[in-house]
């Protein structure tokens, strides 16, 4: 069990995350609770290993998870599913599940902060937040 706020704390490059559980707890996902900062664009990537969930706690996230039928480097919003289906602009309660190999993105196009619970299985996703959290030079 945590309280409010517990958690191992990894912030820089725009980054303010705080791991629940991950690894250490040998548990089958990693656990986030994720501040997003207005502005904050992912962008589109694909994850070869691993499943991904996103739940929106609050604020207003952009969100995408679909293969697209014709995909535009210059911004992901602008795809679209051989269904029709395009992002999603979803607030609490809004959930994003991607599986393995599956083009996915979000961002935070409001000018609000908003927070996420984010999961990645298997564990071993906190090791490279924390190296997205410390470029190198940063010590």
């Amino acid at each position: 069990m945590l309280p409010r706020g517990a958690g191992r704390r990894i912030t820089g490059g725009g980054l303010d995350i705080t791991l629940k559980v991950g690894r250490a707890n040998n548990a089958v996902a990693s656990t986030f609770e994720v501040v997003v900062p207005a502005g904050f664009d992912v962008g589109a990537h694909v994850h070869t290993e691993g499943e991904e969930l996103f739940y929106v706690l609050s604020g207003v996230l952009d969100i995408l998870a679909f293969e697209p039928t014709a995909p535009s480097a210059r911004d992901w919003r602008s795809w679209e599913s051989d269904t029709g289906q395009r992002f999603l602009r979803g607030g609490p309660g809004a959930l994003l599940y991607v599986p393995a190999g599956c083009p996915h993105a979000f961002a935070n196009s409001s000018d609000e902060p908003a927070t996420m619970l984010f999961q990645a299985a298997p564990t071993g996703h906190e090791n490279y937040l924390q190296e997205l959290a410390d470029p190198p030079g940063r010590g």
